[in-house]
């Protein structure tokens, strides 16, 4: 289990929340972030606004290519069909694996599956793994150690 107090880690479930509001409501990253960070009650000293603001921006902006990544790497469960949370999950991870590199792809798989855990149902987190693995075999087969 992820440490709460982890400023990354709080980052990501600040930027999950935020793009589940954005995915509902459609508002902008920073009415979205005030909002996840009341829900969340989370202290502006506890997470990094800049890690918030890269992961809610970048699955934004590459939104349609993931949501095709994960139709590829998950066939038998049509985007319409996974639930909010766990596509919100797929969505930022696949950013963070595909687009952001900024962390190692095991990091992010790890930081997925915590918050797969934290916010989904009793199988999300297997879930998660098994389509981030299809992911990383797909797209990354060099990064695979």
């Amino acid at each position: 289990m992820k440490n709460t107090t982890d400023p990354r880690h709080t980052s990501r479930r600040i930027a999950l929340a935020s793009i589940f509001c954005w995915l509902f409501n459609e508002i902008n990253t920073e009415e979205s972030m005030v909002l996840s960070k009341e829900v969340l009650e989370t202290e502006p000293n506890e997470f990094d606004h800049d890690l918030v603001n890269f992961l809610v921006e970048g699955v934004k902006t590459h939104n349609q290519e993931i949501d095709k990544i994960i139709e590829e790497c998950a066939p038998e469960w049509p985007i319409d069909k996974i639930s909010k949370v766990d596509l919100v999950v797929l969505r930022l991870a696949i950013f963070e694996v595909l687009f952001g590199k900024k962390i190692p792809v095991k990091v992010a798989i790890d930081e997925a599956v915590e918050l797969a855990k934290d916010f989904g149902n009793e199988t999300s987190h297997k879930f998660i793994n098994g389509v981030l693995g299809t992911v990383v075999e797909k797209y990354l087969k060099e990064s695979i150690t």
